[in-house]
């Protein structure tokens, strides 16, 4: 329990619009959105109805202007796609069935016509998708190849006879599945299929495609399956869209990176097919950046509520006659002030990855280095994310008791509509794949420019690392958390220069390992490649894991040094305490690999659970004004047990037991009976004695 008062005056205002970032105006405004009672989904509703609710809800978002800010200027917008993302996001406050179907809409079917089309297209389908008047699909997933996208099924074949493509279902597998606004509301849906022209197999290419007419009925050839009842995001209408035949005009093709011509010629800017695919897919990335950001609202939402709950909820006897706050227990702060420390880190490391998305996308800096950068960042950060989400909601339910289990404190609801974020826009597991093929990728092309001394050099380090960590000698000697602090004291555990060099060595190490144990696969047949690939894939994901965790680490590192410590003194205290804490919290779920590696000496890392310890204590006495610099109010939480209720509940009680205790007659607790004759045959027994 709270031995020592460690609370700091902070400036709630300061730390939230530190939070918000340079976006904060478009995030209020989303912030606004779940003001609208009728945007939210009452859990008394049907399915039908909460799926009608959700795109009526569509309007409010519409009428705050947002859905047009990526626009280019000359269009009406503001080229501001950070922002337009921004607010998006904190949809999820309002309802997450909200968040996604807008997404669906405006940034999935709306973003593949304004980043795929041309300019006829854009003039003919992309203001009415962003107004909401042309309601739409984004067909991409397959049953059979969820997120191999380049072995779908579908396939447009351009017929020359009457100058358009015919689209087709081929096989069962090949059904579109889970596509959002299938099962009720699209009336077009923008369709990823094999592209053939004239004999000629030319990869994925996307199609604008009418599925149903005025009536809401399905165009010829085109069949719908409802998805019906799912896991969470009752308000998304999901469903499968199969085609025969149907048969769409060329113009219909999304042509920036091929197109066909009316000699039905095909010619792409970009001659490599795989290039080609991996650019047009890349246009579509904002869906993970978007995702990244709205788990780190939930994330947000469920610690505002767990915490405010945890600091008027009281349990067992304490000091005198109150009991114990719930958040004056230490394994209450342990479970939920790292996770305080780590929404924190996805919010700061987020509003990085909004900045390489705006630079990108605006034309800022479009280089084909940024480009990679953005899709392996808003790939890891987006699988890291979703499950930290997760993990956080779920605790906070637990942490809240039965109150948490009730629908009406969202908890529950949260965690099932966030539940399938994990395989959202590709597979968590799959999305780190990609970005530890990234990282060794990387490894290999510094590798490639070094000379030969350089080489000679790097090969002899990593044998000195191989006989000295791996042997254990390491602990013998001098570890890295040694040589950054040779005092064996409280402070010098917290040193930012060391949680560094343990996370980034971290990283270097075992992408290192698993470039070296790959290597034979660079000469051997494509089955023994396979398998070398598949033994390693475990190490590879863990090391993009560990990556991201070092980028999450260094963005909430920079956002607190970006603090005057001088004008802010309170607010960079707790920041620093924040950051200490999200470190040591990631050093101790891997201890064991850093003490394996020789990274940390034993002595050293006993030191780790008590600083992280002392730092929840610390923590715990500011964590109403941390989760307040979220800048949610109750229209936002819409959680009873966050606003109070619990508390006049309490009042209630010990108004009560006041009461009682003042009568004359008042019961007497038999246990106190029992210690007072415990004392008087004692003292009875003593007298005797005497």
């Amino acid at each position: 329990m709270t031995a020592a008062n460690h609370r700091l005056d902070l400036d709630t205002g300061f730390l939230g619009a530190l939070l918000d970032g340079p976006h904060a105006d478009k995030r209020h405004r989303g912030r606004e959105v779940a003001e609208h009672a009728d945007a939210h989904l009452p859990d008394d509703l049907t399915l039908d109805q909460k799926r009608e609710a959700t795109k009526e809800a569509l309007h409010h978002v519409v009428d705050s202007g947002m859905t047009q800010l990526p626009l280019p200027v000359d269009a009406g917008g503001k080229n501001d796609h950070a922002g337009y993302v921004s607010g998006f996001e904190e949809l999820v406050a309002s309802s997450p069935s909200l968040q996604i179907k807008a997404g669906v809409q405006f940034g999935l079917f709306g973003g593949a016509i304004q980043h795929l089309g041309n300019a006829e297209q854009q003039a003919k389908w992309l203001l009415p998708a962003l107004k909401g008047e042309l309601l739409g699909s984004f067909a991409m997933t397959e049953i059979g190849h969820g997120s191999d996208v380049a072995s779908l099924g579908t396939t447009a074949l351009y017929d020359p006879a009457d100058d358009s493509f015919v689209l087709d279902t081929p096989f069962r597998a090949a059904t579109k599945e889970y596509i959002g606004n299938a099962a009720c509301h699209a009336q077009a849906a923008v369709v990823f299929a094999k592209l053939i022209v004239d004999g000629v197999d030319h990869g994925v290419h996307v199609l604008f495609v009418p599925v149903r007419d005025e009536d809401g009925a399905p165009m010829p050839g085109v069949s719908f399956e409802d998805d019906g009842y799912k896991g969470g995001l009752p308000g998304v209408d999901n469903g499968r869209i199969a085609f025969d035949h149907v048969r769409v005009p060329r113009t219909n093709l999304l042509d920036r990176y091929g197109a066909v011509d009316a000699d039905g010629v095909y010619s792409s800017p970009i001659e490599s097919p795989g290039r080609r695919f991996f650019t047009m897919l890349s246009t579509l990335v904002q869906g993970r950046v978007s995702l990244d950001g709205a788990a780190t609202v939930a994330e947000k939402l469920a610690l505002d509520i767990a915490i405010r709950y945890g600091l008027e909820r009281r349990q067992f006897s304490g000091a005198g006659d109150a009991e114990t706050v719930l958040l004056d227990y230490g394994r209450h702060q342990r479970r939920l002030m790292p996770r305080l420390a780590r929404a924190y880190a996805d919010a700061f490391a987020h509003e990085k990855l909004l900045e390489s998305f705006q630079a990108v996308f605006s034309g800022a800096d479009d280089s084909e280095a940024a480009q990679q950068r953005l899709e392996t960042e808003a790939a890891g950060f987006k699988a890291m994310t979703t499950w930290n989400a997760l993990d956080t909601i779920q605790v906070c339910r637990e942490a809240c008791g039965g109150a948490g289990f009730m629908a009406e404190n969202r908890l529950v609801g949260l965690h099932a509509d966030l539940d399938v974020f994990a395989t959202f826009e590709g597979d968590n597991t799959v999305l780190l794949q990609l970005v530890g093929k990234r990282l060794l990728g990387d490894y290999s092309e510094e590798l490639r420019h070094i000379d030969f001394g350089g080489a000679a050099r790097l090969i002899g380090s990593q044998a000195a690392e191989y006989s000295l960590y791996r042997s254990g000698l390491a602990n013998v000697g001098r570890t890295i958390g040694d040589l950054f602090t040779p005092a064996l004291n409280a402070s010098r555990i917290r040193s930012g220069k060391m949680q560094e060099a343990l996370l980034a060595s971290r990283v270097e190490s075992m992408v290192a390992q698993v470039a070296q144990d790959l290597r034979p696969a660079a000469k051997a047949d494509p089955a023994t490649a396979a398998a070398l690939f598949n033994d390693n894939q475990h190490a590879l994901i863990e090391a993009a894991q560990a990556y991201v965790e070092l980028l999450k680490w260094q963005a909430l590192n920079e956002a607190m040094h970006a603090v005057d410590a001088k004008a802010h003194p309170s607010e960079a205290k707790v920041l620093r305490r924040i950051r200490d804490l999200f470190g040591l919290s990631l050093i101790e779920e891997h201890i064991g690999w850093h003490i394996m590696f020789g990274r940390l000496s034993m002595a050293r890392a006993r030191q780790i659970g008590p600083a992280i310890d002392r730092l929840c204590r610390k923590l715990r006495d500011n964590a109403a004004e941390l989760v307040g610099a979220f800048g949610y109010g109750p229209a936002q939480r819409r959680s009873a047990i966050a606003e109070g209720a619990e508390a006049e509940r309490q009042e209630e009680a010990a108004e009560y037991l006041r009461r009682e205790r003042a009568k004359a007659d008042a019961p007497v607790d038999e246990k106190v009976l029992h210690r007072r004759r415990k004392a008087e045959a004692k003292a009875a027994k003593g007298a005797q004695k005497s």
